[in-house]
């Protein structure tokens, strides 16, 4: 029979976390689904894990070269047979009611086509950090979408299968040529974002988010700033391709969503303990749009305390000081869900 949800999961070199991400899907309160994990030519344990599970529901499909994780959706999202489609990436975790709080959102608003869930930060390990993704949840317009990301990361969202359709593209893919698409290929960064503003720029379909922390979403330990500087031109691809289609969008939002881009990254770079990548980063936001700073005062004004505490203060004491800091907005955060505030 056709599974109402079909769950798309690339995997890539995630033994240390694809077992708690398996067994969160299998744990749905919603058991009307299909597991699809994509093997993107993974070196190391992930498959063998995989394949312990004796599970009716899960599949593995192969890559014979790796494509990234655009490819692996669309891998996945050609051999899905549900009604519905969610992603989830193999190091992150759902709580079990995901699934079931979708389905009610897209069978009470007919004109949604991308649900996603707030998400609450875990570690590496998988404790809570006790504090939450916290975006605009209604009224998502493109140019909001365009600057912020609301749906935040790749396991938040779940689609309609006749909106992914409404996207889909023909190309050429690792010598398979005619290939529906849905993710772009060539973008080994930002093609979630550039899925969700095409959807939002070309179709008629609604995005929308719920109010509870439905997705756990790790923050892995370690990184390079070098990958930043990779993650911003994978943006500016990203705005080059929708250029092509709305050269009118891209010259109203562009020097605005640049902004918050490289507002992003300087908190990336912040996590990263390198408070000078982060106030160069600022420095480029502001220059690229002031209005940054009267747009969201208190986001960009902690923003640029962080990155210049960073290099002023020995690091054991801005940790001290950053656990309070997330202390505090964690409690906010949680009495905002809690009471239903969007």
């Amino acid at each position: 029979m056709t599974p109402l949800f079909s769950v798309i999961m690339p995997m890539y070199n995630v033994e240390a976390f694809i077992e708690d991400a398996i067994d969160s899907v299998l744990a749905q309160t919603v058991t009307d689904f299909e597991l699809l994990i994509v093997d993107d030519v993974a070196t190391d344990g992930s498959r063998a894990i995989c394949e312990r599970y004796d599970d009716p529901r899960l599949r593995i499909l192969t890559h014979p070269v790796n494509r990234g994780l655009a490819g692996a959706r669309n891998t996945g999202v050609r051999a899905a047979q549900g009604e519905y489609i969610a992603f989830i990436d193999s190091d992150d975790i759902w709580l079990p009611g995901k699934l079931a709080a979708h389905q009610r959102h897209f069978e009470t608003a007919p004109r949604v086509g991308l649900s996603f869930s707030r998400s609450a930060f875990i570690d590496a390990t998988g404790a809570p950090m006790n504090y939450y993704q916290m975006p605009r949840l209604s009224d998502i317009d493109p140019e909001y979408l365009f600057c912020r990301n609301p749906v935040g990361n790749g396991s938040a969202p779940v689609m309609r299968r006749e909106a992914l359709e409404d996207i889909a593209f023909i190309a050429d893919i690792a010598g398979e040529a005619n290939a529906a698409c849905y993710f772009d290929e060539q973008l080994r960064r930002s093609e979630d974002i550039e899925c969700w503003v095409r959807l939002a720029l070309t179709t008629h379909w609604d995005i929308e988010g719920l109010n509870a922390p439905l997705t756990l979403y790790r923050l892995n330990a370690g990184g390079l700033s070098a990958s930043l500087d990779q993650q911003f031109a994978s943006w500016v691809e990203l705005v080059e391709k929708t250029r092509g289609y709305a050269p009118g969008f891209i010259a109203r939002a562009e020097k605005r969503a640049r902004a918050y881009q490289l507002r992003y990254l300087a908190r990336q770079a912040i996590r990263l303990r390198d408070g000078r990548y982060a106030l160069k980063a600022l420095f480029r936001a502001t220059k690229s749009w002031p209005g940054i700073w009267l747009d969201e005062p208190g986001r960009t004004v902690a923003t640029t305390g962080a990155a210049i505490l960073l290099g002023t203060i020995p690091t054991r004491i801005y940790l001290f000081f950053e656990a309070i800091a997330q202390s505090i907005i964690g409690s906010a955060q949680r009495r905002r869900i809690n009471s239903g505030d969007v």
